[in-house]
C-alpha cells in the first residue's frame, strides 16, 4: 500500500470528523499496488450513521483531508445501503481497510 502513516491517519481523522468514528474506509485502485507509481488516492467510505450523506459532507471531508495532506488527487466513493454499483463491488473486492 502506497500511503504514508501520516496520510492514513489524516484520512481516518477526516472520515471520523465527517462520517463518524465507525465508518469503514477502504483504499483501492493503483495505490494498493506497491509495484506501481503515482496515481490518485481512491477511497470507498461506508458511513455507519443513520443520516443521509450529502454532497456537502463529501466536500467537507475532502477539504479537511486537503488541509492535512496537501493538494492531492483524491477520488471518494460513498457507499449507500444496498449499494450495487460496480465501483463499490470492485472496491470491496480489491480494497484494503484503513
Amino acid at each position: 500500500m502506497r500511503l504514508t502513516p501520516a496520510q492514513i491517519e489524516a484520512i481516518r481523522f477526516s472520515s471520523q470528523t465527517v462520517f463518524g468514528s465507525d465508518a469503514d474506509i477502504l483504499l483501492f485502485g493503483s495505490r494498493v499496488d506497491d509495484a506501481k507509481r503515482g496515481g490518485d488516492i481512491d477511497l470507498l467510505i461506508k458511513p455507519n450513521i443513520m443520516k443521509k450523506v450529502t454532497l456537502a459532507d463529501k466536500i467537507h471531508f475532502l477539504n479537511q483531508l486537503e488541509k492535512m495532506i496537501g493538494e492531492r488527487k483524491v477520488d471518494v466513493v460513498i457507499e449507500a445501503p444496498n449499494d450495487c454499483r460496480p465501483i463499490v463491488r470492485i472496491a470491496r473486492e480489491t480494497g484494503v481497510l484503513l
